[in-house]
């Protein structure tokens, strides 16, 4: 979910039983028996039954569709260092351009991930609260 969600974030997972998501939320979704965090992208009544088409912000194409009783919960809150964030429903031209980017180009991808590994270094963080 890069640029949106990064390693080492602590997502709050609300239940959705009182309201579904829509377009744009970050849902935790039961994949294949395993639990993913991506975005709906739209919501499909298939012959009586609601199914969610998901996907990644950095990923080229949607899921297979999800059944109701495989969306688990809606992200409410992300955690990032100190801070809390409230996801957003819509990317801004700047950020879907920084997805298109990581999900296109793997070096600039893993040159990415490597520098938000080294900020999030205990060794960086000791240097950042002396300044």
């Amino acid at each position: 979910m890069l640029p949106s969600l990064w390693p080492g974030d602590v997502l709050t997972i609300e239940g959705i039983s009182c309201q579904a998501p829509v377009a744009g939320d970050i849902v935790l979704i039961l994949q294949n028996q395993r639990p993913l965090v991506h975005r709906v992208k739209e919501k499909r009544d298939c012959d009586g039954c609601l199914q969610w088409i998901t996907r990644g912000d950095a990923v080229p194409q949607s899921d297979p569709p999800v059944a109701d009783a495989e969306l688990l919960g809606r992200v409410s809150f992300i955690q990032r260092n100190r801070r809390i964030i409230v996801p957003r429903r819509r990317l801004s031209a700047g950020v879907r351009a920084l997805a298109w980017m990581l999900c296109h180009w793997n070096r600039f991808r893993s040159v990415c991930l490597r520098m938000h590994s080294f900020l999030q270094s205990p060794d960086y963080q000791a240097q950042e609260e002396i300044r």
